[in-house]
């Protein structure tokens, strides 16, 4: 693969543009883009509809009807097609930005969205679009979906935990991101002058990225989002209310419990935490959060709020002789979350807070002294899909998969052989089919349970393969990807055939 070009280096620096972006969702990201290998050069923005005359990077694929089809990527390439797939034309997007997610409510409304806070609207099936102003587009934030309800109603997701609401065709958008208050996980790590701005009842966003969101159509109400660090979110009122998914695991050990004022580990903890990590070693999606915990009595003679100090010993000491033997058997150190560390500059926040010690203090407090040792199921995921009200799936990092069968309240893991990045997957007719990095495609025919390569009517391909469409009960289905890839199927996703580039385009791949 050759050097990529300067404008895809300029691509990518711009996705990291907004200061302060942790660097899992930097990295899973920057591994999409570079993926993709060289474009072509480009000197203009698409600002012309017309014929495709340079095949650019396709991210998102939509369509309401399998007839009419948009798909939208690179330097504001914007794709549009009204005969099913079978031809394809350049729609005029007025953009340069990187346009991440598109969704069709009808044949010719929709929405689509990308960097900095770009939301575009069609009134005419993708051939031309409009810019919207919102808040995000001030702020600069990056945006990864969208999802039409309907011709007014939409729902956008993107960095720094944004969640857009409209009702009225995009003319305004609200804004329920996530937020951090006092008492949220996150507070005590901010920068002072970002805990100044939560005191005086500024917005502060939580650091993390959603990257999907989809809902089931109309009667049904139910909606889902899914991004970073696991988090998942479902509703059953549209998104009028949204509660917090679980990810299930069989591994675990049990709480490791200290005599008084002792911080060594015995031969049996040792062993206990050693099979432990065993099983989680080569589970790059899985970390693991260690907290500790102090009786009343230790909490008494040693955490004094006028010098906690030797109570911040003991606890820190607990978190190090767990920590040592995690790593030594494998588990490398970034992968190790340590709650409840004692706060040793807690001096610095008393003046603006003065109950913060007395709360920590209270937070270790435990009948008897232990550490709790647990998996973290924090997995980046891309995108979420349900085929009806209780069975769905999510792809993401590291050739994960989920699989709920009760509405997305709980996911459990499915395996797949591959640790390959899973960016998609949707679901048809008994069948589900996933897509992602480096021509990587499985299929499941049996609900998500297991997943297979499939034994022929896939073309070879060596790229990404970004997003995957179905159209509802029809059928129809397309595929989208690196370099202007364009999939179709016309049998539930059996066979499939290479639309885009056309044959004397192709680079490479694309043969039966």
């Amino acid at each position: 693969m050759s050097t990529p070009s300067r404008l895809q280096i300029r691509a990518v620096t711009h996705w990291d543009a907004a200061p302060g972006r942790c660097g899992l969702a930097v990295a899973a990201l920057a591994l999409l883009f570079l993926a993709s290998g060289c474009h072509e050069i480009h000197f203009e923005a698409h600002t012309q509809a017309g014929d495709i005359e340079l095949y650019d990077d396709l991210f998102s694929v939509s369509t309401a009807d399998g007839r009419h089809v948009v798909a939208a990527g690179y330097w504001g390439s914007v794709y549009w097609s009204e005969d099913g797939g079978v031809t394809w034309h350049r729609g005029q997007s007025e953009t340069r930005r990187l346009i991440y997610g598109v969704s069709m409510a009808d044949d010719k409304r929709g929405w689509a969205v990308g960097q900095l806070g770009t939301i575009m609207r069609t009134e005419d099936g993708g051939r031309t679009w409009k810019p919207q102003p919102n808040k995000k587009e001030k702020e600069g934030t990056h945006l990864f979906s969208v999802h039409a309800i309907d011709p007014n109603t939409a729902w956008v997701v993107g960095e720094w935990g944004t969640r857009l609401f409209t009702r009225d065709g995009g003319v305004s958008w609200q804004d329920f991101s996530l937020s951090i208050d006092e008492l949220h996980p996150m507070f005590v790590w901010l920068a002072p002058v970002e805990q100044d701005r939560v005191r005086s009842g500024e917005k502060v966003y939580e650091d993390v990225g959603l990257n999907d969101v989809f809902c089931l159509p109309r009667p049904s109400t139910r909606c889902w989002m899914t991004g970073e660090f696991g988090y998942i979110f479902h509703s059953d009122d549209l998104g009028t209310t949204w509660q917090r998914a679980t990810i299930e695991g069989d591994i675990e050990v049990e709480p490791l419990p200290f005599p008084y004022n002792e911080v060594e580990l015995d031969a049996k903890q040792v062993e206990a935490l050693e099979q432990f990590a065993e099983q989680i070693v080569d589970k790059q999606h899985l970390n693991v959060e260690v907290e500790p915990y102090a009786n009343p009595q230790e909490i008494a003679r040693f955490g004094s709020e006028q010098d906690p100090s030797e109570l911040f010993d003991i606890l820190e000491a607990r978190i190090q002789s767990v920590s040592a033997v995690l790593e030594q058997a494998g588990i490398l150190s970034d992968r190790i979350r340590k709650r409840g560390r004692p706060p040793w500059d807690y001096e610095d926040f008393l003046e603006d807070d003065p109950g913060f010690l007395k709360r920590y203090l209270e937070g270790r407090r435990a009948e008897k002294p232990s550490i709790d040792v647990r998996v973290a199921q924090n997995p980046y995921l891309f995108t979420v899909r349900f085929q009806d009200e209780q069975r769905g799936w999510i792809a993401g990092l590291g050739g994960v998969i989920l699989q709920s069968s009760d509405g997305g309240r709980s996911w459990g893991y499915r395996k797949t052989d591959r640790v390959q990045a899973i960016f998609s997957l949707d679901a048809t007719d008994g069948r589900v089919v996933a897509v992602g990095e480096k021509g990587f495609v499985r299929v499941s025919t049996d609900g998500g349970a297991t997943w297979n390569e499939p034994d022929s009517g896939f073309p070879r391909i060596f790229t990404f393969m970004r997003d995957i469409r179905f159209a509802d009960g029809r059928g129809v289905g397309f595929i989208v990807g690196q370099q202007g890839l364009v999939l179709r199927s016309e049998d539930d996703g059996q066979t499939w055939t290479q639309v885009l580039p056309p044959p004397d385009r192709r680079a490479g791949g694309g043969e039966i």
